[in-house]
């Protein structure tokens, strides 16, 4: 049997399977593309950042916070900018933190949403297919392969939906250190704007 007899065999949820599975691999590419332009060279840049804001007027820190678009320089030039424009530092740098740390966490709950939906897909074309082989049974007594037959086929469901689940559940893990990770160094750039800064 291929694959593609196995999933006509799994019944109509195995379209919304694979619709999951799409979007898993979907919200994947997008997120690890994301991640990879929002925590670039992070260290790097906090390092000069640091060494800049000892040494610098916060106007000349200004540009050099221009020209880093990751998350991380978003918000450090909230904070900087709030600095030069005389406005409160702590208020602008958790307003910018707040706005790129929603960025991180995007579609992220999708993820999870079908780690939890996928086996209960599987487990309702599962059952679906068990009515489907009793009522054979009920109708075609004596013929004992057809309902075990049609049992075997309703499990390809719950099959799919664990595997589903185990896709969405890896890639949602990876991505939540990820974001772990991002929110450690955000929260690092916003104590050293702070220490620099936020007294003034």
């Amino acid at each position: 049997m291929d694959a593609a007899e196995l999933f006509a065999k799994g019944g109509f949820v195995m379209y919304l399977l694979l619709a999951c599975s799409v979007a898993v691999a979907a919200i994947g590419i997008e997120r690890f593309r994301f991640y990879g332009y929002a925590t670039r060279d992070s260290e790097k840049f906090l390092s000069a950042l640091s060494e800049r804001l000892r040494t610098q007027h916060a106007g000349e820190v200004l540009s050099f916070c221009r020209n880093e678009n990751s998350c991380v320089g978003l918000v450090t030039l909230a904070g900087v900018k709030a600095s030069v424009a005389g406005e409160n530092v702590e208020l602008a740098l958790n307003i910018a933190y707040d706005e790129e740390a929603m960025r991180l966490r995007a579609r992220l709950n999708y993820l999870s949403a079908i780690v939890t939906l996928a086996p209960l897909l599987g487990l309702l074309g599962t059952i679906s297919g068990m009515i489907d082989s009793f009522n054979i049974f009920s109708m075609q007594t004596g013929q004992p392969l057809a309902i075990t037959g049609g049992i075997g086929e309703a499990l390809i469901a719950t099959a799919a939906g664990l595997c589903v689940a185990i896709f969405a559940l890896i890639v949602h893990t990876y991505f939540a250190q990820k974001l772990d990770e991002s929110l450690t160094t955000l929260d690092k750039a916003v104590n050293i704007v702070l220490a620099k800064l936020g007294q003034h």
